[in-house]
C-alpha cells in the first residue's frame, strides 16, 4: 500500500471517463489497496480511482466506520426524493456548495473475485455513491449544482 496524492481540478484526468476493469490483475488489486488506504483518512467519505490518477472504474468509501470498495459501479436506483446538503470534493479542496442528490441510491458492480457486489444507502452514503460514480464518468459535483450555488462555484473555481 502507498500514499497517493489527490489529483486537483482542472487536471484533465478528472474530466475523462474511466475505462471498465476487464481483468482483475495485480495492478487492479494494488489499486484497490491504494484506494482503501487513501480513503481511510479524516474527512474522506469517498475516493474515485481517477482522483489518484488512475483512469479505471473503481472507488472506495469510508462512511461511519464502514470502509469498502467497488469495481465497475453502475447506479441501478435513485429515489425521487431529493436531499439538499452541502457537498465538497477532495479534488476541489476547501470549496463546499449546496447540492441536490437523491436521498437513496443503489449501485451494482463487482469485487476483486469478479463476483457481483451491490451497495445501497441513503443520506450521506447515497450522496457518496452518486458523487463517486459521477467521477468515473468524468463529472465533478460542480456540474450538478443549480441556481446560485452553481453561479458561486463557477466564480470561485474557474
Amino acid at each position: 500500500m502507498s500514499h497517493r496524492d489527490i489529483v486537483i481540478f482542472p487536471d484533465p484526468v478528472l474530466r475523462t471517463p474511466c475505462d471498465p476493469i476487464l481483468d482483475i490483475n495485480q495492478g487492479v488489486k494494488q489499486l484497490v489497496e491504494d484506494l482503501l488506504e487513501n480513503v481511510n483518512q479524516e474527512g474522506r467519505a469517498g475516493l474515485a480511482a481517477n482522483q489518484i490518477g488512475v483512469s479505471l472504474q473503481a472507488f472506495s468509501w469510508n462512511i461511519e466506520g464502514e470502509i469498502g470498495y467497488i469495481l465497475n459501479p453502475e447506479i441501478t436506483y435513485l429515489s425521487k426524493t431529493i436531499q439538499e446538503t452541502e457537498e465538497g470534493c477532495l479534488s476541489i479542496p476547501t470549496q463546499y456548495y449546496l447540492s441536490q442528490r437523491s436521498l437513496k441510491a443503489k449501485c451494482r458492480g463487482i469485487d476483486l473475485d469478479g463476483k457481483t457486489k451491490i451497495i445501497c444507502g441513503e443520506n450521506v452514503f447515497a450522496k457518496m455513491i452518486q458523487h463517486e460514480c459521477g467521477h468515473l464518468k468524468g463529472q465533478l459535483f460542480i456540474d450538478i449544482l443549480q441556481g446560485q450555488a452553481r453561479i458561486q462555484a463557477l466564480r470561485d473555481i474557474i
